[in-house]
């Protein structure tokens, strides 16, 4: 009797002016009415990650759908770029009907077409020209006239794009496997947390039980690169990162390189017969003979000897030679058709998931706080505990004001936080404990995510 008699005295005892305001009998009471709060805040939360998951689960089906015709389309532009080159190498085997009159046209078309090129270059891209002219001057000598006669640049430009396209594809499927990883940890703490606190809460909230069975197996189409996870983990542990900076810098990077592919689609590197340079986009005429020195096969309009070389008429004495380029010029056409097609259907995945990452964001900035409770064990008095209710001292510049009030609480593992309620709100008023809850709450969310 004594020692309670003691507490309540010092509870009493001025603080800064002010004086404590609540027994600690009541501070239980407060303690759980807060709690309450918060478990339905949780329970919202949950809810609200659940929302996550299923939008998951939508793109997911989205996601197998992409895939079949990514990869429908992959193997017809396959099959063409295979009869492609199985026409071109039917066409080099019957080149020796022309070859003394070609190979000698392609030692003079040679210097013309480096001078030209490299003239081109390093007015238009101001630097390395040194190492495109190495380059270039290894890509002619091993080259045959053949390479004028046919577009070989139309067959390099197409496997080098192939190239990139299967590099592009590896990336969205590495960072889709990371969202996807993302979202099933946040959903796997939060079914954690609704594990431990079902007991608490009278009336199970509807459907998210059935959320639990285990996911459907998928079969992932591209191995799971250590080192690109590694380096992009932080993406989807960390709200503040958020999952749409996964897929942002390469939809940014990949529109510019479509941009530039279409402007290619639209002037081609090369037809059978004579055509005009245009040079409309130069950054990419650049960035071609960077990479592929046989981008310097379109300026051969610029040289006469090799325009001698597309005006040989080899076909006269092998009438066959005309079908075999008309069926090598089908087949380009249609491995350029699904090329662009891959390239649109990169894109729409890519703006796709731009959308998706968007609202998972939001989601998940709004929700995704109560995954990390998973390892969280729940007082049995509930999630908040109030430790003090205190009253300021008044303000000296409006004494007839209602001090404020003081609150010390801890809501779920952090740290004990000092909170301030309007005076004019009294302690026992229900109000008062839903403000400091929401106050509290709103605290711990926001060290979340910073």
């Amino acid at each position: 009797m004594a020692l309670l008699l003691l507490s309540l005295l010092s509870l009493l005892l001025p603080w800064e002016g002010g004086q404590a305001l609540v027994p600690p009998s009541e501070l239980k009471q407060m303690s759980a009415a807060g709690s309450k709060y918060i478990d339905k805040e949780v329970e919202n939360a949950i809810n609200g990650v659940k929302q996550m998951k299923n939008l998951m689960d939508k793109t997911n089906k989205d996601h197998q759908a992409i895939l079949h015709t990514l990869e429908e389309t992959k193997r017809k532009k396959e099959e063409a770029m295979r009869l492609a080159q199985e026409k071109e190498q039917q066409l080099e085997e019957k080149q020796e009907v022309c070859n003394e009159t070609m190979l000698a046209l392609w030692e003079e078309c040679k210097p013309c077409l480096k001078h030209t090129c490299m003239r081109f270059y390093s007015r238009t891209c101001h630097s390395g020209s040194g190492l495109v002219g190495r380059q270039l001057e290894e890509f002619l000598n091993r080259s045959s006239p053949f390479s004028i006669w046919v577009n070989g640049e139309r067959i390099d430009s197409l496997l080098e794009r192939d190239q990139r396209q299967e590099k592009q594809f590896e990336d969205l499927e590495e960072r889709y496997g990371l969202l996807e990883d993302g979202v099933d940890d946040i959903f796997q703490d939060s079914t954690h947390v609704y594990s431990r606190m079902y007991p608490f809460f009278q009336v199970p909230f509807g459907g998210f039980r059935e959320a639990f069975r285990p996911p459907i197996q998928r079969v992932r189409l591209v191995p799971r690169s250590e080192r690109f996870s590694r380096e992009l983990h932080p993406f989807f542990q960390h709200p503040r990162y958020g999952f749409h900076n996964l897929f942002q810098p390469l939809f940014e990077m990949t529109q510019r390189m479509l941009e530039e592919a279409h402007s290619g689609w639209e002037h081609p590197l090369g037809g059978f017969g004579s055509e005009s340079r245009n040079f409309s986009d130069d950054r990419m005429v650049c960035r071609e003979i960077r990479r592929n020195s046989a981008g310097c096969l379109r300026m051969r309009d610029e040289c006469e000897k090799c325009r001698e070389i597309l005006s040989v008429d080899c076909w006269q004495t092998d009438p066959a030679q005309s079908q075999l380029r008309e069926q090598l010029e089908d087949a380009l056409r249609l491995a350029e058709r699904f090329t662009r097609r891959y390239d649109d259907l990169l894109h729409a995945f890519q703006a796709e998931m731009l959308n998706t990452t968007s609202l998972l964001d939001q989601l998940n900035r709004q929700f995704g706080w109560v995954s990390r409770l998973s390892n969280l064990t729940q007082d049995s008095d509930g999630f908040l505990q109030v430790t003090t209710v205190l009253s300021k001292a008044p303000n000296p510049e409006d004494p007839s004001a209602v001090p404020d009030t003081q609150v010390t609480v801890q809501v779920f593992d952090s740290e004990p936080l000092s909170l301030t309620i309007p005076g004019d709100i009294s302690w026992n008023d229900p109000r008062f404990m839903e403000m400091v809850a929401e106050q509290a709450l709103q605290h711990y969310k926001q060290n979340a995510i910073e």
